[in-house]
């Protein structure tokens, strides 16, 4: 297949090529006169296994009767002909036994790391070990480094690092990196005294890896073997390539370069990059736009060539004709914009792909095209824990940690999977719909036993309610421990739970567990982790539930829905080897591509590049090249949102780069610039007409309901007067609709409970102390608020937190209650009572928090806020509560005491605060004709309820806000009164 040459044996492909079929092509011209199974001797190697189907399937169509062998580079670990060489340990296997080491040294060094980063530490210092196996760095020369600066750090670091040094010890327990670099090294050890004579070729890698390259370099110089690197920029003068490679500090610049890792790897060969002969005659696309981008790509010591080259590249309207510059306004417009050119492409039968690292958005794409029923064909799949069976496993290893909620009881309940494959299953569905409706008319926060069978008991039209609740406690309610046990164990409990569930009462096997594509990828998971369970020692539940949801996370998914043919996402590494006749690069924002350098909590980049392992700049440099080689196709997007949810976005560096040579070229540069923006905006346009109704809507009418006068409440509580002056819709959709908001689902210790819990305390402390306050009256109170907390509170850190709050506004609270007991002493607590109001027929209700009697024989009226006491202008206009329960006990609802001295709001938020007046008869009056005023405007059927009429802030939500059609208006639009039936 090549002739013979004591040179290493390296090709590359221009920029702009579709490489698969460049390949091919070059393939099959070196074969041209030789029989057809010439080809099935030929051994290639690709750098992904996209690429290895990809390959497979452009062979199939050129109907070859023989096909070469196609594997990936990765697959070199797993080569069985190695002797001695026992096979790799599963990666899962080495995450084990690194979180084991690792555990037991937090347990010795408690203050190296919490105990939360367990999973996190082992995955770290797995890919760090990968990188050194594969860079052929070991831990002595890690040892070595000059840490002078970085003493304190470094330390640390030593003591996660000492954990990996067995793992260089021998060739028992091989990583699946430590296997590769051996058998690379292995092979290119035997190729040196008995090379093959068949033809190998490595095809579409970079060499960025130190295990591959050695692997590309020993195939160079076989007799009959060949690299062929993909995306080669052969506009880049010699002497830039010089600069690129040895003009900055020796393994501290330079990587972030899109041709770097070519001409390193070119270079280590002995050959210089211009001089790499192409591997077919396959042109480029468009070879002046790939002057333009390699121009715009120079390394940033030498952009001032811009001036001299920039005007040489001449009118560069051809060059870009077939590129657009998307400009979103936000990413969603961004996403729909997308959307469009890919429904057009597969309305015109175009090959088109969607590149970008940002998943979100791609997600958002896929969720744009689904209007027009194309599902894109991605390359990621979905993560298995985002699978039916994935989201089961996760909910019922969280239920083994820790008591299930109401809210995670009916998560698992209504899951699809659960009681599954039974003519039943409506039945089960109808009775958790029914439970989730008991538990939010006031059911707690966690479910128990008891509750649950007298509500199936009380279900008289269903005969199979109570065996169904029965089946529901037992399997769910009372699984969950703290207990460490073996991860074999934890394992068995797991998936027999997970089963059971699926199966439904009384049923055998697992239903449809396991049923479907996602189902069968999650179980041979789980029979991998039980394969390697041995390596996993104890493990709390909580600590099993965290490396489940991890493992989950990891692996992918193929969508079991076809796809479309020709709609594809892709990640930059699949592109980088794959052509298409559009390619959309999205996302193109600094610190999305390229992503931002993650943290290293080892090495810093000095230490990194002293010891000889990758630097975050590597990474760059790779994405660079992927978008080089991208930029380079037939018919190019590129895209970025100027902002994203937070904040303006900082274009990418190559984007700008490109925008800034061509507005510093000149002005037929500039305007052809402009026509790239101006191309981009047409779809943007189209974009937002999309979601731009074909007439302006109206703003619907805010509502203010006019029901009969003697549909109207005649009924009403003090603290319900304050809703119907702020927000009167909400009285009418109560007192009229009938209408009750439901308990929110996540229960948590909100204000309400927080009151609850207040005033059953307060009533004990007033009881207890009615006779006086004893000298340990702070104590007394601590005491209270501890176990009314433990009696109202469920959630032990809310129940901490205001135990806390509660002691530090202890002191203040006797203090007070010293000067209160001093006015008057105390004389009905929680006292309920009502006003008729004879001449408008109305009763007014209420329950007085606490009542005094002065020694003069008048009231002193007290309500305790959990909160902040009201502002002065809040209790004039909107919080009459005291004041009405003041005119409430001159009207004689409280009994035979009728004047009122004082009334009194008792604040214990922010270390508490009193609001107090002394009543006067003036006062109490003007009280009482405002609020028969407020009466009659209701009484009048002209008069209307109007939503949200005052409400104390907008952004606050109302429980009938959603009735109302709540922003379909706002607050400045007029009410309008409607008559509505009773």
């Amino acid at each position: 297949m090549f002739e013979p040459s004591d040179a290493p044996r390296v090709f590359a492909t221009p920029l702009g090529v579709d490489f698969t079929s460049a390949l091919i092509e070059g393939v099959e011209a070196r074969l041209d006169g030789q029989p057809p199974e010439a080809l099935a001797r030929v051994e290639i190697y690709v750098n992904t296994a996209r690429m290895q189907r990809r390959l497979t399937a452009q062979f199939a169509e050129r109907q070859a009767s023989f096909l070469p062998r196609i594997r990936p580079v990765t697959d070199l670990a797993a080569r069985p002909d190695m002797a001695g060489l026992p096979p790799a340990m599963s990666p899962l296997r080495l995450r084990l036994q690194l979180s084991q080491l690792i555990a037991k040294l937090l347990d010795q060094r408690p203050d190296l790391a919490p105990r939360a980063a367990l999973y996190p530490l082992a995955d770290s210092l797995a890919d760090l070990m990968g990188e050194m196996q594969e860079e052929r760095v070991t831990p002595e020369a890690v040892q070595r480094l000059d840490v002078a600066e970085h003493a304190q750090h470094w330390q640390r670091s030593q003591a996660f690092l000492s954990i990996v040094a067995p793992f260089f010890a021998g060739e028992d327990s091989l990583t699946v990196e430590a296997r590769h670099s051996a058998v690379v090294d292995r092979l290119a050890k035997a190729w040196q005294s008995v090379p093959p004579t068949h033809p190998i070729i490595v095809a579409g890698s970079t060499g960025s890896r130190g295990a591959t390259a050695r692997f590309m370099r020993a195939v160079a110089a076989l007799p009959q073997g060949a690299v062929v690197l993909p995306g080669l920029d052969g506009d880049m003068p010699e002497e830039v390539w010089a600069g690129l490679l040895h003009g900055r500090a020796v393994g501290l610049g330079g990587e972030d370069h899109p041709q770097f890792r070519l001409g390193k790897f070119a270079e280590s060969l002995g050959l210089a990059p211009k001089a790499i002969p192409e591997w077919s005659g396959t042109p480029p696309a468009h070879p002046r736009r790939n002057r333009l981008i390699s121009l715009a790509l120079r390394p940033a010591p030498v952009t001032d060539q811009w001036r001299e080259e920039g005007p040489k590249l001449g009118d560069l309207s051809p060059a870009v004709a077939d590129m657009s510059l998307i400009e979103a306004p936000t990413p969603q417009a961004e996403a729909v914009a997308i959307a469009l050119r890919l429904r057009k492409a597969a309305e015109t039968g175009q090959r088109a792909a969607l590149i970008s690292p940002d998943r979100t958005l791609t997600r958002q794409v896929t969720a744009a095209l689904d209007r027009w029923g194309i599902l894109p064909d991605d390359s990621a799949g979905q993560p298995l824990s985002l699978t039916a069976a994935g989201r089961l496993l996760r909910h019922v290893a969280e239920l083994l940690s820790a008591r299930p909620t109401a809210e995670a009881l009916l998560v698992l309940l209504k899951h699809p999977l659960t009681h599954s494959a039974r003519e039943d299953r409506g039945a089960h569905l109808l009775r958790a719909r029914d439970l989730e409706l008991q538990i939010l008319r006031g059911g707690g926060p966690y479910p128990e036993r008891g509750d649950l069978l007298d509500w199936a008991a009380k279900r008289e039209t269903d005969s199979g309610a109570v065996a169904w609740a029965s089946w529901v406690s037992d399997l769910l309610l009372s699984v969950h421990g703290t207990e460490a046990v073996s991860l074999a164990d934890h394992v068995a409990r797991h998936l027999t739970l997970a089963e059971a569930l699926a199966a439904g009462p009384g049923a055998d096997g697992a239903g449809d567990l396991w049923a479907r594509e996602d189902g069968q990828a999650v179980q041979r998971l789980m029979q991998a982790v039980v394969a390697d369970a041995d390596a996993g020692g104890m493990l709390s539940p909580s600590e099993y539930r965290d490396l489940i949801g991890a493992v989950l996370d990891d692996a992918e998914a193929r969508n079991p829905v076809r796809p479309h043919v020709r709609i594809m996402i892709w990640g930059a590494l699949e592109a980088r080897v794959q052509g298409a006749d559009l390619l959309i690069l999205a996302g193109l924002n600094e610190g999305v591509w390229p992503a931002a350098p993650g943290a290293d909590p080892w090495l810093n980049r000095a230490m990194r590049a002293e010891a000889g392992l990758r630097l975050p700049d590597r990474q760059i440099g790779l994405s660079a090249h992927d978008f080089q080689q991208a930029v380079a196709a037939r018919e190019v997007w590129l895209s970025r949102a100027k902002r994203d949810a937070e904040t303006e976005t900082v274009p990418s560096r190559w984007v700008n780069r490109l925008v800034n040579l061509m507005e510093g070229t000149g002005p037929e540069a500039r305007a052809t610039l402009a026509e790239m923006r101006a191309r981009g905006q047409e779809w943007l346009a189209m974009a937002e007409a999309l979601g731009t109704p074909e007439a302006p809507v109206p703003p619907a009418p805010r509502p203010a309901p006019r029901p009969p006068v003697t549909a109207r409440p005649n009924r009403l509580s003090v603290t319900q007067i304050e809703k119907l002056v702020r927000d009167p819709y909400a009285i009418y959709a109560q007192k009229v609709l009938r209408l009750r908001p439901l308990d929110p689902l996540r229960q948590a210790p909100d204000a309400r409970l927080r009151g609850t819990a207040l005033h059953a305390m307060l009533r004990s402390f007033v009881e207890i102390t009615r006779d006086g306050l004893p000298a340990d009256a702070e104590a007394l109170f601590t005491r209270l608020a501890d176990a009314a907390l433990r009696q109202e509170v469920p959630w032990p850190v809310a129940r901490r937190l205001w135990q806390a709050r509660l002691a530090r506004v202890a002191p203040w609270f006797v203090a007070t209650e010293r000067a209160r007991r001093a006015f008057a002493v105390p004389h009905r607590l929680e006292f309920s009572a009502e006003l008729l109001i004879k001449d408008k027929s109305f009763t007014l209700t209420g329950t007085a928090d606490r009542l005094d009697l002065t020694p003069e024989g008048a009231l002193a009226i007290y309500d305790y806020k959990t909160g902040a006491v009201p502002s002065a202008d809040q209790e004039r206009f909107f919080n009459k509560q005291l004041w009405l329960e003041a005119m409430m006990a001159r009207g004689g609802a409280f009994g035979e005491v009728t004047e009122v001295a004082r009334i009194a709001y008792i604040g214990l938020g922010s270390g508490g605060t009193v609001l107090s007046h002394d009543a006067t008869p003036d006062e109490i009056d003007q009280i009482a004709a405002e609020f028969e005023t407020l009466l009659a405007h209701y009484a009048d059927a002209a008069n209307g309820y109007t939503s949200r009429r005052a409400m104390a802030e907008l952004r606050y939500a109302g429980d009938y806000d959603h009735l109302a059609r709540y922003g379909e208006w706002d607050e400045t639009t007029a009410p309008t009164a409607e008559e509505v039936g009773a």
